[in-house]
């Protein structure tokens, strides 16, 4: 059971997990974590599900999916039974004005939808993944000078889960290095997962790129893949102007996860998403969404 904060209606809800049953299966039982290793980590497992979710078979997937989870498709760009296969569902893209996004230039804003857990004065060397079991930056993106910037920082990851929008987009205007990628595995970055698998976000899939953010510094900006994560899809131009709220990419189908590390004394949160963090319980955004500010 996974339960995260609704900052606008001031409650707890229980979040409905696409394949609850299988990833307890697989992160709980011995055969699970068995095939788990030897297959389903695997790019192999990862791409041919992916190549399974581009082609025409996998369409009939969509409207159970959308109904199964209550998504609502009157922010979708396209109607949903205009789509060819279910990874074009997936990634889809939604109306302009089904985001808001906050224009004020000193408003940090959340760069995709998803659960959000926030880290102040963070330890380089002592992440939080999950309760009791960290990472470090130096294993994470595998570049030492970039990591020592954000000693003492801030650390935000965003949880995307299979039923959320899964395109992600740029929290500032500024200017966006070429993305670096680091080949991995695939497990799940579902709570259960998280638990199980030491070290699970340098193990996995992952890309990161310096962001040159306007108002915030620096910004280490960091996609990881999941499982039947097939790719992370960069859509931006590297080196050239862009605008706050500009698409940076999308996954493809699977959950995944955005992290993000900030220079010290170059944000504030917000306190309900520190409050809930340091309570253990994640907090469910939009992207655009206000989720802090410069200091």
């Amino acid at each position: 059971m996974i339960k995260y904060y609704d900052r606008k209606a001031k409650t707890y809800n229980i979040e409905k997990v696409a394949g609850d049953s299988y990833l307890n299966w697989t992160y709980s039982s011995p055969i699970g974590m068995f095939l788990l290793e030897k297959l389903i980590k695997k790019k192999i497992f990862s791409k041919f599900y992916g190549y399974y979710c581009n082609t025409k078979l996998s369409k009939g997937k969509i409207k159970k999916f959308i109904d199964d989870f209550n998504i609502d498709t009157s922010q979708f760009k396209d109607n949903p039974e205009a789509y060819n296969c279910f990874n074009d569902f997936f990634y889809r893209k939604l109306k302009e004005n089904a985001r808001p996004i906050d224009k004020v230039s000193n408003s940090l804003i959340s760069p995709g939808d998803g659960r959000l857990t926030a880290f102040t004065n963070i330890d380089l060397k002592n992440l939080i993944q999950i309760k009791g079991i960290t990472y470090s930056l130096y294993d994470f993106i595998k570049n030492d000078d970039v990591s020592k910037k954000y000693a003492d920082g801030t650390c935000l990851i965003l949880r995307l889960c299979p039923t959320d929008y899964h395109r992600f987009h740029f929290l500032d205007s500024g200017f966006c290095d070429v993305s670096k990628k680091i080949n991995g595995a695939y497990y799940s970055v579902n709570p259960i997962a998280l638990k199980k698998v030491n070290n699970l976000f340098c193990e996995n899939k992952r890309e990161w790129s310096l962001f040159h953010s306007d108002n915030f510094g620096d910004v280490l900006y960091v996609e990881v893949g999941a499982t039947c994560v097939g790719s992370i899809i960069q859509t931006y131009s590297p080196n050239k102007k862009i605008s706050k709220g500009e698409e940076k990419g999308y996954f493809k189908f699977g959950g995944s996860t955005i992290v993000l590390f900030f220079e010290s004394n170059a944000v504030s949160i917000d306190k309900d998403i520190l409050e809930q963090s340091s309570l253990g319980f994640e907090t469910k955004v939009n992207m655009g969404e206000t989720i802090g500010n410069n200091l």
